[in-house]
């Protein structure tokens, strides 16, 4: 028990992959055809897109893929700055020092400097080397135009794999230089599927209830499955290793986004009181740092408890499966939800 268990179960190998089986089957006959072209990964968090970027390097260049394989995270750029800058030393040479304070150089000139490095380094072993940039929808459109020319000029010798969950804010010359492939979460056959091996590999046992409720709660995200099964386990770890609806309903009772601004948030929604529901969303996007999919689960989670009549409840539900799928596109959670609150009840 020493590992997480997301990372202990990490996809050696596309066969390794749960669902997503279009564009996972898409992947195999590029990787046969030995002509890989820029990919652009969309979809929301948790979906696989990382793990299948993994998965692919490893197949592509064995255990030692990290010689043709980097990743960069896009957010931590344009997010964090300079403070993840001289955190990273991958970074240190070109910027030289490490006091944020001190680099001269904006973040955009030391991305495009990075990055133009990274791509112009002749690959090992292999016709092409990959760097695989990580929620792309941070990059700004100075930025996203730098890496355009960038996968441009280098294409002979590098390959590109962008991964959003945003793909409306990605210009459109950046989206056609790549084959575009969407990830979902999966099933619930998908999810039982996976999820069974690595129990009886752990030692422990499901009741039926406990996995319905794992389905319930995980809604086919295996990551948020697997975090949810680990932490259920080490609560009942010293009673048995049966993991129950109860040790389910435990482990997700802490992973709840600030359970109560979502009850106000609804309440707010239900009163048509706007000028307090959109503070409760700017105070959980800007301050607790939820992301819109996660305040979105939690609102479903309170309209179906909420003891209304089933058609309310259906409705709600609707509403908000809405907004769901609309903000996949969305260039701004926010309007989603000012949206979703202004018609929820």
């Amino acid at each position: 028990m020493k590992d997480i268990w997301t990372v202990k179960y990490k996809p050696k190998k596309l066969d390794d992959i749960a669902g997503n089986e279009f564009s996972i089957n898409t992947l195999k006959k590029i990787l046969k055809s030995n002509n890989l072209p820029h990919l652009i990964f969309q979809g929301p968090v948790n979906s696989g897109k990382s793990s299948t970027a993994f998965a692919l390097a490893n197949e592509l260049y064995g255990k030692h893929y990290e010689n043709n394989f980097t990743y960069f995270n896009a957010s931590d750029f344009f997010d964090q700055g300079k403070r993840y800058l001289v955190r990273d030393r991958r970074f240190a040479r070109i910027i030289g020092t490490q006091d944020p304070k001190k680099i001269r150089m904006s973040v955009l000139s030391i991305f495009k400097q990075i990055i133009n490095e990274y791509a112009s380094m002749r690959p090992i072993d292999s016709d092409y080397k990959i760097i695989f940039i990580d929620d792309a929808q941070s990059l700004d459109s100075s930025s996203q135009q730098a890496l355009r020319r960038i996968m441009e000029k280098y294409t002979s010798t590098c390959r590109f794999i962008l991964s959003t969950t945003q793909p409306s804010k990605l210009i459109q010359p950046l989206k056609s230089r790549g084959l575009r492939l969407f990830f979902t979460y999966v099933t619930e056959k998908e999810l039982k599927n996976y999820i069974q091996p690595i129990a009886e590999n752990e030692d422990i046992q499901f009741t039926e209830d406990g996995l319905e409720a794992l389905w319930y709660v995980s809604r086919g995200n295996i990551s948020r499955a697997l975090t949810t099964t680990q932490i259920a386990y080490l609560h009942s770890k010293d009673e048995d290793t049966n993991i129950s609806l109860q040790d389910i309903y435990e482990a997700v009772l802490n992973e709840i986004p600030e359970k109560e601004n979502i009850d106000q948030l609804f309440s707010a929604a239900v009163n048509k009181d706007i000028d307090t529901a959109r503070k409760i969303i700017d105070n959980l996007l800007i301050e607790s740092g939820f992301s819109g999919y996660e305040i979105l689960e939690s609102l479903y989670d309170v309209a179906v408890e909420s003891g209304d009549n089933d058609l309310k409840v259906a409705d709600m539900v609707k509403k908000i499966a809405e907004i769901d799928f609309h903000m996949l596109d969305a260039a701004n959670a926010r309007i989603q939800l000012e949206y979703l609150i202004t018609d929820l009840y």
